[in-house]
């Protein structure tokens, strides 16, 4: 597949299964994030990876998240919470980990993190794999950031989703570019 096929192709994907992307794909993966735009050379992206068991406890941080965010939630509710991060075989919590900078604000740092994590969806797909981006409120919630030692001055982009495709790709809809692109000025 040819690059600009894959920029035009990928799409999420929802469902997800074994196999997930081997160690060296992972590398290789990291590696395309880690090309992403990146004013003053900060390199913002953080990575952690969550497979096999260790899904599980982030299942359980997610419940603890939701039930002190909502102490009435029900124990059906919170099994939902447990069983998010069963999704997909692995996860990669994507974070900024943000500095104090003169020329570069905190807004352009997490752009950047934005930016390393689609280069990771893309590669991904280019290497055989499938993924889906996902936040959410635990993305925003400070027990889950605490929970997985993050720092205060951190910030969670994503949970980012991968494995196998599951099924087919789901339909693109057809965009009217012209919708999103306006002429300014003397032409």
């Amino acid at each position: 597949m040819d690059a600009i096929e894959l920029l035009l192709r990928r799409n999420s994907s929802a469902k997800l299964t074994e196999p997930a992307p081997t160690e060296e794909a992972l590398q290789t993966m990291l590696a395309a994030a880690s090309r992403a735009p990146d004013h003053g050379w900060i390199r913002p992206w953080r990575f952690l990876s969550v497979r096999g068991d260790a899904r599980l406890q982030l299942g359980e941080l997610f419940a603890a998240a939701a039930e002190k965010r909502d102490p009435e939630l029900t124990e059906e509710a919170l099994a939902k919470f447990r069983k998010q991060p069963l999704r997909a075989p692995l996860i990669l919590v994507v974070y900024a980990q943000i500095s104090a900078h003169p020329k570069v604000p905190e807004i352009e740092q997490k752009l950047t993190v934005g930016c390393a994590a689609q280069g990771l969806l893309l590669a991904a797909e280019a290497l055989g794999y499938a993924g889906i981006w996902r936040t959410g409120v635990n993305a925003y919630d400070q027990t889950v950031k605490t929970g997985l030692g993050l720092s205060a001055d951190d910030a969670i982009i994503g949970f980012i989703y991968l494995g196998t495709r599951d099924g087919g790709s789901k339909l693109l809809p057809e965009l009217k570019l012209e919708e999103y692109l306006t002429a300014w000025g003397t032409q």
